[in-house]
């Protein structure tokens, strides 16, 4: 089996959407992983439409991904047998071309263990309101993290392929809360040293809407993905890259890599005080040795506030 492609699924008004895109790929030799999270929604219904035999389908006897998707995630990944590991959004959507794509750049790159594509941004009506920037087609993890963290990415879980084993061998997909920026560490660890391909070729539709966790609240659970996102950043940076190019890049990220971190945390504190300004700075201050907040941060976060 080449590829396995895995949909964790609650929400079911695009679910069906997601999966004929799923089967219409020109590349067949898939499997289709559907992990049913104990939904209130129509998920058997919709999936019993399907009679595909490369379908298989399970159902969780409780919910696991409303605060511990990355467990979910790895659930799924547990069960898949191809070569080739992809996590699909339940409301997201494949070119065609798909797996051909990413079949090319893996035969160009053989020795890699991640691989990415451009994406197309598109609304509730799967309508394209946006393409996500372009990569060069190799690049080490230090470029790629210099990039994505100076905003020029945009980047989901879905538009990037994993070889399994490696991916089960790292432990699965990296468990934060709420799975924020689960998928930007577990691309950077699958780089490691041999970095990652990419395919400026848009295969991808990301649907963007208020279900998506990054439009919600929960901002607890954030602070605590961003603190626990920058003790795997300040581990990565203990030791200094062997290449002579990286070096260059990694003393660039000594200084980006803490300003990341801090603007992360300054919108989202500001984020929280829109919604309960008493409660939220309560919280931030008595959390502030736990999570690394300065008096600086909670000052900006809050002049934020008053701005906008």
């Amino acid at each position: 089996m080449q590829f396995s492609i895995a949909i964790p699924a609650y929400k079911s008004t695009f679910l069906k959407e997601c999966i004929e895109s799923v089967l219409k790929q020109t590349f067949t030799n898939f499997e289709l992983i559907i992990v049913n999270d104990c939904s209130p929604q129509p998920i058997d219904e919709i999936v019993s439409q399907f009679t595909d035999s490369r379908i298989t389908y399970y159902k969780n006897e409780e919910n696991i991904g409303a605060e511990n998707l990355v467990i979910n995630w790895n659930n799924s990944l547990k069960k898949a047998t191809g070569e080739f590991f992809i996590m699909m959004g339940d409301d997201d959507t494949m070119h065609p071309e798909y797996l051909e794509e990413f079949k090319k750049l893996i035969d160009k790159y053989p020795q890699l263990d991640v691989y990415h594509c451009r994406s197309v941004i598109i609304n509730d009506q799967s309508v394209p309101i946006a393409l996500t920037p372009s990569w060069p087609e190799f690049e080490s993890v230090y470029d790629n993290i210099l990039h994505r963290i100076t905003t020029k990415r945009l980047q989901y879980i879905s538009d990037f392929v994993y070889r399994t084993c490696m991916l089960k061998k790292n432990g699965g997909f990296y468990n934060l809360p709420l799975a924020w920026a689960s998928d930007d560490i577990s691309a950077y660890i699958a780089c490691g040293d041999k970095g990652i391909a990419h395919t400026n070729r848009p295969v991808f539709n990301y649907r963007q809407n208020n279900q998506t966790i990054s439009s919600t609240g929960n901002y607890y659970k954030k602070i605590e993905a961003i603190a626990k996102s920058e003790n795997w950043f300040n581990n990565l940076m203990a030791t200094p890259p062997a290449n002579h190019y990286d070096k260059i890049i990694y003393e660039q990220l000594k200084s980006k890599i803490p300003e990341h971190i801090k603007a992360h945390k300054i919108a989202l504190m500001s984020s929280s005080f829109k919604k309960d300004l008493i409660k939220n700075l309560i919280y931030f201050l008595r959390k502030r040795s736990l999570y690394k907040i300065g008096f600086t941060e909670i000052i900006k976060s809050l002049i934020k506030t008053v701005k906008f």
